[in-house]
């Protein structure tokens, strides 16, 4: 499971975060202050470090001046309310990945975070291809070579778009993916896609592949998130 450190020194921003990574898959850990933080990367670096600037016992900036410093190279987001420009040169500068002023959406933040680890590339838990085996779960069977789809031994007609969903869901091996991803994904942001269409094909995924679409038991919602793909 990916893991992301949360440094943000305001406990009820730092747990609406860390309890919204954690819906979509992620393994998020808080650190309230610089020290904290310090020791948080010691024991362990995370995928993704989340960093606020401004924190009761000393400068964000600081944190990942050492951080580079010591020669890591894992992405860093800072989210801070300091909106300036010489705050984002410095930033940048410094060597942070992005830089992202708040208030920011819950989904616009997942996104960052998942572009950030798609950026570093050879995450073990963020493949860029289609799995190349076959994939089962209840009666349907999925062949991402041959791009068919059986459900209880007979192939069902999926829609370009509809395959293309259902691989992303499966490359993501159970975790939640966000309507954000599935639009990259199928669509590659080629067109000004509504995300309301990412639901309208979900939905008819559901028609053709659960046993009860009312009820589903593989193609799951995650509430004001995504979905997931429970095998």
């Amino acid at each position: 499971m990916r893991r992301v450190l949360v440094v943000e020194d305001n406990q009820t921003l730092a747990r609406g975060i860390s309890r919204s990574l954690e819906a979509a898959g992620f393994a998020a850990e808080v650190a309230g202050d610089r020290e904290l933080a310090r020791r948080a990367l010691a024991k362990k670096e995370p995928d993704v470090l989340v960093l606020d600037l401004m924190l009761p016992d000393g400068d964000g900036f600081e944190v990942l001046q050492d951080l580079r410093a010591g020669g890591s190279v894992i992405p860093v987001l800072i989210l801070s309310a300091r909106g300036e420009e010489i705050d984002k040169l410095r930033g940048f500068r410094l060597g942070a990945d992005d830089y992202v002023v708040k208030p920011v959406g819950v989904l616009e933040l997942i996104a960052r975070v998942e572009a950030l680890l798609r950026r570093a590339g050879g995450n073990r838990e963020t493949p860029d291809r289609a799995p190349a085996a076959l994939v089962r779960f209840g009666a349907v069977e999925v062949d991402p070579a041959r791009r068919t789809v059986d459900r209880d031994g007979q192939p069902i007609e999926l829609a370009p778009k509809e395959f293309e969903l259902l691989l992303c869901l499966l490359r993501h091996q159970g975790r939640v993916v966000t309507r954000e991803t599935l639009l990259h994904d199928a669509w590659g942001y080629r067109a000004p896609v509504a995300t309301r269409t990412v639901d309208t094909h979900v939905a008819t995924l559901r028609a053709k592949l659960e046993v009860d679409p009312t009820k589903p038991r593989h193609i799951l919602t995650v509430r004001k998130i995504g979905y997931r793909l429970k095998l």
